[in-house]
């Protein structure tokens, strides 16, 4: 394992410092609503990344976790007692019923309704998730950092999420409203096409993971690829696929540079930041 974890680290530092090489990375939200969120800023602060690909379930977490707090918990808690207490249970993370859905409504509708006042009849994930960044226009935000930094955010999955049902309600009053996902997939096409190498670091699986590695299918695969989850291969889901299967799909190049590790991420990925950032420093020197 700490051979695989050296693989991976070893290989996104390289990535990393590639120039010409546009570097997306790709998350589940749960991570956000952790201390990892901290790391992932740091991520686009430093220069780190180029794309984010994720869920709708960031844009929820960035919200409620810039303008209140979470909670520290266990798994082994009573749900039932909590749900009468005023907390949603996220894993070992305890989340106020208020400070998300109601807190996350209160900012959405306001921030939707001054879009609409603007012209707009419709956003694409990438324009939404900077116009939160922008409202939220704080340090504390991955929102706001991915904005200031210029790394578009993209959300294949906008609507499974409170952000995305908040779109929907908004667009029940105002039936001219749309979401437009093509803008999105417009982009990630200009990008994938036009940059000269492409690398991914993929944390966990999911919508964002394919998504991230599907749309590099269309300019002949990643040149560099790091994969991290916890999940098995052998029931077949694309959460536990191994880089060598995406090579079959020509989602990554032959020849690409490649590492996988099997570890919970918000263990790793601090001492893999760590180190990319030290050997960009040391190179710097």
């Amino acid at each position: 394992m700490a051979r695989n974890l050296f693989d991976v680290a070893d290989t996104f530092a390289a990535m990393s410092s590639r120039d010409g090489c546009t570097k997306f990375l790709s998350f589940p939200a749960a991570m956000v609503a952790t201390g990892t969120r901290g790391v992932l800023i740091d991520m686009v602060r430093e220069g780190l990344v180029d794309v984010i690909v994720t869920t709708c379930g960031t844009l929820d977490h960035d919200i409620a976790r810039t303008r209140a707090d979470y909670y520290s918990g266990s798994f082994a808690m009573d749900d039932t007692k909590l749900r009468r207490q005023g907390y949603h249970r996220l894993g070992n993370v305890l989340v106020p019923l208020k400070d998300y859905g109601p807190l996350i409504e209160n900012t959405m509708q306001p921030l939707l309704q001054r879009l609409y006042d603007s012209g707009a009849r419709s956003v694409s994930s990438e324009a939404l998730s900077s116009e939160i960044g922008r409202v939220l226009g704080s340090s504390d935000s991955l929102l706001y950092w991915a904005r200031k930094k210029k790394v578009p955010v993209f959300v294949p999955g906008l609507t499974d999420g409170a952000v995305g049902s908040q779109v929907w309600l908004f667009a029940e009053s105002h039936r001219d409203f749309k979401v437009d996902l093509i803008e999105d997939e417009r982009r990630l096409s200009d990008i994938t096409s036009e940059a000269k190498e492409t690398g991914a670091l993929v944390l966990g699986g999911g919508i964002s993971k394919h998504h991230t590695i599907w749309w590099n299918l269309f300019r002949g695969g990643l040149d560099w690829a790091c994969y991290i989850t916890t999940a098995s291969e052998f029931d077949g889901s694309l959460s536990g696929a191994r880089v060598e299967e995406a090579v079959s799909w020509g989602k990554v190049k032959e020849k690409a540079k490649q590492a996988s590790l099997y570890a919970e991420v918000t263990t790793v990925l601090p001492f893999i930041v760590s180190y990319a950032l030290t050997v960009r420093n040391r190179v710097e020197k």
